[in-house]
């Protein structure tokens, strides 16, 4: 038992209790006030401990749920999957994809609605600043759990010409939709940075505010225009992100070799 402020010595004997398997991923910990009351302490020092176990990102906070017991898997995202060409025809996208991979449940949080585009999203896209640009936002949950947050932009005039300015999402993907209708992507820019969350992301993904995010912006273009500029954010140490390049001979040759050690939902000492 370490020394030190009580809701420090609480939040020790709940990491343990989390680490020993007593509560499992997706278990709710008790409330502020059953804390406070199992602990015979105020209800502060029990949302301090707690708050402690968000910071390490052991727990995460639910409005209606309460306190959850974080998934301690990393998941691995192949982030050329969605553009290769022969990718197997599927009636989801690829984070249903992934998640079905890993044995978990996928959910989503959707919406659309047009925006003037910021200085940055103009650049990115090639527009004057201000025009109208469409936006799909959707948070994507593991197992009820919030797992990222992509939006993605594109300029009006191509999204209401593709039919992806409706205001559902789209099963098969934005990716898949615009080569349906003519205006696959060709290119792709991607970049990708390690930083700390903001405000806004943090109560967006459910972890404290400076938690380290892997940001990976993606631009797509085909031989005339930019298409999107999508931008990902999950939390770093739940995810990691791989690319695969060149043949799919060659690609298979390297997954044969790698086995399940490094495969989608396997879980790192």
């Amino acid at each position: 038992m370490p020394e030190g402020p009580t809701y420090h010595r609480i939040a020790y004997l709940l990491r343990e209790e989390i680490r020993a398997g007593k509560w499992q991923p997706g278990d709710r910990l008790p409330s502020h006030t059953e804390l406070a009351e199992q602990m015979q302490v105020s209800i502060t020092t029990a949302r301090n401990a707690i708050q402690l176990l968000v910071t390490e990102n052991l727990v995460y906070t639910a409005t209606s749920r309460g306190t959850i017991v974080r998934n301690q898997e990393v998941l691995e995202s192949v982030v050329t999957d969605p553009i290769r060409p022969d990718r197997p025809l599927s009636a989801h996208d690829i984070f249903e994809e992934l998640a079905r991979g890993a044995h978990r449940e996928p959910a989503k949080e959707f919406s659309a609605k047009m925006l003037p585009a910021t200085a940055e999203v103009a650049l990115w896209l090639g527009v004057p600043e201000d025009s109208w640009v469409l936006a799909r936002t959707v948070v994507q949950l593991l197992d009820h759990e919030p797992w990222s947050w992509e939006v993605s932009f594109y300029p009006r005039d191509l999204a209401e010409a593709t039919g992806i300015d409706s205001p559902h999402d789209i099963p098969e993907g934005t990716t898949r939709r615009l080569a349906e209708r003519g205006h696959a992507e060709t290119a792709h820019r991607d970049t990708l940075v390690a930083r700390p969350a903001t405000a806004e992301e943090a109560a967006v993904l459910g972890v404290a505010a400076g938690t380290i995010l892997l940001d990976h912006l993606r631009i797509g273009a085909n031989h005339e225009r930019v298409t999107r500029a999508t931008r990902h954010r999950s939390v770093a140490s739940r995810n990691r992100i791989a690319y695969e390049l060149g043949d799919a001979e060659g690609a298979a040759i390297i997954k044969k070799t790698l086995g399940t050690s490094y495969g989608p939902g396997i879980s790192l000492p």
